[in-house]
């Protein structure tokens, strides 16, 4: 029997695709409204997006789901709120191609971070470290040693997509997915709310000119891409769709250049080329280390999925 499916592999690319673009709607965004709220709204109307499909799910499922579906749901909810908030407030002093290859950084430290629930980790894993940490050091960092803000908010991101990731692997194949998805973006959009209640000033001529970027972030990024992820993650090993998934990096830099006319200087590109060869090297030895891989959500949203 196949390990994976073509038909999973075309929807975690077409999630990367979505991903990857999101880093542009997501910097577009923050020049109208603040970063919770812009995130509050998106998250809604991804949960808003899945309420039928989730029902018609439940109604056709013989078993009443488990209450556990609902706790793992929340707390996976919490962990992407952190994640989200750190992405979207570092996006206001970072370019979305920056952005976008530093967030794909969280596909290397899932295998590292899987040390501490016994995973081991490979040469390969750390080769990829290695190149991954040399091309954030060339694309972020200063002639003063320092690094931009931006970039440095995206970067903590990571850990908590990170660990998203390591929670959505070992939950998703036993649960429903459409209902794990919606009650992990209620909780991040309730908890995303309540900062923007206590930290920002909304107004309603800031979301209507944010309109078209919510809409794509929300209806998306987050309601599209983040269910494809938990779909196609039941049939494919992480492994495999990591590989996939680290392409929204690329699509990132992309749409940076395409529709905001963002540049990354020679050095900087140096470096995008080798975080995504350490994504890339990194992944290679998963599969024989690990035998399962493990469970993706990219953030990128950026998403990333997750």
């Amino acid at each position: 029997m196949k390990r994976h499916s073509t038909g999973s592999e075309i929807l975690l690319l077409l999630a990367s695709v979505i991903w990857g673009f999101a880093f542009v709607a997501q910097r577009a965004g923050m020049e109208h409204v603040g970063p919770f709220i812009f995130n509050a709204v998106r998250f809604a109307l991804g949960a808003a997006a899945l309420v039928p499909f989730t029902v018609s799910s439940i109604n056709r499922d013989r078993e009443k789901p488990s209450p556990l579906v609902y706790l793992y749901g929340v707390i996976a909810g919490t962990i992407l709120f952190l994640g989200a908030s750190l992405q979207q407030i570092g996006l206001v002093s970072t370019t979305a191609g920056k952005a976008g290859f530093i967030t794909g950084l969280y596909v290397v430290l899932v295998p590292v971070m899987g040390i501490v629930i016994g995973q081991r980790t490979g040469k390969e894993t750390w080769a990829g470290i290695t190149l991954a940490a040399a091309g954030l050091y060339l694309l972020s960092f200063r002639g003063d040693f320092s690094i931009a803000r931006g970039d440095l908010l995206v970067l903590a991101g990571t850990f908590f997509w990170a660990a998203h990731v390591l929670l959505i692997g070992s939950v998703a194949r036993g649960a429903n997915s459409l209902l794990l998805a919606l009650t992990q973006f209620l909780t991040c959009s309730v908890l995303s709310f309540a900062a923007a209640a206590l930290f920002e000033t909304v107004e309603a001529s800031g979301l209507a000119k944010a309109a078209i970027p919510i809409l794509y972030g929300g209806l998306l990024s987050v309601g599209i891409a983040y269910t494809l992820q938990v779909i196609a993650q039941k049939k494919i090993p992480s492994s495999h769709a990591a590989i996939i998934l680290s392409l929204e990096t690329v699509f990132a830099a992309l749409g940076g250049w395409l529709v905001l006319g963002e540049t990354i200087p020679v050095r900087g590109l140096i470096g995008c080329t080798l975080i995504l060869a350490g994504i890339i090297v990194s992944q290679a030895g998963v599969g024989k280390d690990h035998g399962t891989g493990y469970g993706l959500d990219p953030g990128g949203d950026g998403e990333k999925s997750v």
